[in-house]
């Protein structure tokens, strides 16, 4: 079985992209999902803790060391990715830091020669779209089942 590590920290423009799990602060992650995110508005602490356990995650830092962008892969490493909780803190926007994480994301998807990469959003068409992720061409192939609501 062919292994793959996960990419060393790098920087862009003084911020640190870092898929060390054990570096991300998962208290400011579960508060901005929590409080702040449309798609996951009152997840629980043991949701979050979970997830990042179970993904692959990037961090961006600021050079206090803050986290101020957060993203997490689910994926087998072999067919399938899905990109979630992706976010870049208010006061960092515009900066280019969400196209560095999609384009990290979508590097290590290359590595892993996943077959789809997919993902949901409400209004981020226009970043994912530089990165070739496309409207489904086939949707009524798609289906979804509801979960546990928070």
């Amino acid at each position: 079985m062919k292994t793959i590590s996960m990419p060393d920290d790098f920087y862009f423009e003084g911020y640190r992209f870092s898929f060390d799990k054990q570096a991300i602060p998962k208290d400011a992650v579960y508060e901005y999902l929590s409080g702040e995110s449309y798609w996951a508005k009152g997840i629980s602490m043991e949701l979050v803790e979970r997830s990042v356990e179970n993904s692959i995650c990037l961090g961006i830092y600021n050079v206090e060391g803050q986290l101020v962008g957060f993203g997490r892969m689910i994926t087998d490493q072999a067919v399938f990715a899905y990109l979630a909780d992706i976010f870049i803190l208010e006061a960092y926007r515009g900066k280019g830091l969400s196209k560095i994480m999609v384009q990290a994301f979508c590097d290590l998807a290359e590595q892993f020669q996943v077959r789809r990469t997919m993902l949901a959003t409400l209004d981020a068409h226009g970043l994912y779209a530089q990165f070739d992720f496309e409207q489904l061409t086939n949707p009524e192939r798609f289906m979804t089942r509801s979960g546990v609501t928070y």
